[in-house]
């Protein structure tokens, strides 16, 4: 079975984060200022992977301690994987699929999910060119993860710069997303 999978989108997907973010918030309460959806399920209307992608935002002083309270809370630590000002964490087994970052409320990520979310909510005819893609780029690279990402790079910068990211932070975008 392939593992890059997009779907057309499902109306339950903003129910689903809710009840994550339920889930997820008694945990961080007391250092989060935020629990964002974000990622292609967070824009009604886009095909996407079939998993919900969610950020933690906190000061960056009570990063470790973000840290600290995912872990108690079931959620493995998996470091930055490769993406600076972004900490990975995989999701308890009984859990919902989805995938949880903890992110600085400076962080560079952080502000190119929200971007990229709030520009494709505002944009349906971008939202729709981007799911396009997303599908095209899932049949023909279902096994390649950095294929796949590497492919929508081009589009989100686009999306980011229209955002109004600026030349230095989409060129840090573009090194970061290259195939590994």
């Amino acid at each position: 079975m392939p593992s890059i999978i997009v779907v057309d989108y499902d109306p339950s997907w903003p129910r689903v984060f809710e009840r994550l973010r339920a889930e997820i918030w008694p945990a961080v309460s007391e250092v989060a200022s935020a629990v964002e959806h974000v990622g292609s399920t967070a824009v009604p209307g886009l095909a996407a992977k079939p998993v919900i992608d969610i950020d933690v935002v906190v000061p960056a002083r009570r990063l470790s301690d973000g840290i600290s309270r995912l872990e108690a809370s079931g959620y493995r630590h998996r470091g930055t994987l490769g993406i600076p000002h972004r900490e990975a964490f995989q999701e308890p087994r009984r859990a919902v699929r989805h995938h949880l970052y903890l992110c600085p409320e400076d962080s560079p990520a952080l502000a190119n999910h929200l971007a990229v979310r709030d520009y494709l909510r505002a944009h349906p005819v971008e939202a729709a060119e981007y799911g396009a893609l997303k599908r095209r780029l899932a049949a023909r690279f279902a096994d390649d993860m950095g294929a796949y990402v590497e492919g929508k790079t081009p589009f989100l910068l686009g999306v980011l710069k229209q955002a109004g990211f600026g030349r230095a932070a989409l060129e840090d975008i573009q090194r970061l997303n290259r195939r590994r």
